[in-house]
């Protein structure tokens, strides 16, 4: 697994694009999809949407992944502490 940031082709509103992702990331950003049952290109577009200026997409996507997760944890029991 890299960690360095890899170069990854998606298609937004019917247009090639890239981002340029960890490994890490890149799969849990593909789980979140699975999980979704949502089209990996299509849950990108919807980041993407609302992501506004001020971020890249690739940032977006990251952040995305940090809470999505962050929000898994929370819901799980027994997440807090002991």
């Amino acid at each position: 697994m890299s960690a360095r940031p890899v170069k990854r082709s998606l298609t937004l509103k019917g247009h090639r694009t890239s981002v340029s992702l960890e490994d890490p990331f890149w799969l849990a950003f593909r789980q979140i999809a699975e999980e979704k049952n949502t089209a990996i290109n299509v849950l990108a577009a919807e980041i993407d949407e609302a992501r506004g200026f001020e971020a890249g997409l690739a940032s977006a996507i990251r952040i995305f992944v940090l809470e999505y997760l962050q929000a898994k944890c929370a819901s799980e029991p027994n997440s807090g502490t002991d």
